[in-house]
């Protein structure tokens, strides 16, 4: 049949509304980050770099992302628009980055500057970093204050092992299965109607 079915319809538009909703808890915590925020010690990974452009009118034009020691970047994912300075000690195998600055782009109100690198903790701790951003008026957002703050650092915590996993890690899992379980709710409640129909 080439018709489609209400109650799938209904049942698409529910999940569509726990998407948004979890969407819409993301966007209440955004800050500059750096995920994933939990991760495995002297182990090559991919991070993102995420910073939301929040004032109105305006755009992120310059990102800087200064590297605490001990985290070390070894590649960078390419970003078109925007052009990247590196700043190191040594070269080759030894070279150690320090900073980062992206520059050229222009992302707008509400969305968000993504970088992205391979890089690898080389011990167990908590890596803080530094993120400074510049809009297009040349105001600037200094992301170097405590977690409390309105413009809290970007963390990672390496760990020995990821067996036990983190408080992040665990509320992002937690916020999953309380969507799964909804849909799971919604989709034996549709079911009990049997094959009436819902037009």
């Amino acid at each position: 049949m080439n018709g489609f079915n209400p109650r799938r319809r209904c049942l698409a538009g529910l999940i569509v509304g726990v998407t948004a909703l979890v969407v819409g808890v993301g966007s209440a915590w955004a800050h500059a980050r750096i995920s994933p925020v939990v991760v495995e010690a002297k182990q090559l990974q991919l991070f993102s770099l995420a910073v939301p452009t929040e004032k109105d009118n305006l755009t992120t034009t310059k990102i800087e992302l200064t590297v605490p020691q001990g985290f070390g970047i070894d590649s960078f994912v390419p970003t078109p628009g925007w052009k990247r300075e590196v700043q190191q000690t040594g070269s080759g195998e030894n070279a150690v980055i320090q900073k980062l600055i992206w520059t050229g782009g222009s992302v707008p109100t509400e969305e968000d500057s993504l970088f992205q690198f391979l890089a690898s903790p080389s011990s167990s701790k908590t890596y803080t970093f530094a993120v400074r951003q510049t809009y297009s008026d040349g105001s600037v957002v200094d992301w170097t204050g405590p977690e409390s703050s309105d413009s809290p650092s970007p963390t990672v915590e390496a760990k020995a092992s990821l067996g036990g996993g983190g408080s992040s890690t665990l509320a992002i899992v937690a916020l999953v299965v309380a969507g799964a379980a909804l849909v799971v709710a919604i989709v034996g409640l549709l079911s009990r109607n049997g094959g009436r129909s819902l037009a």
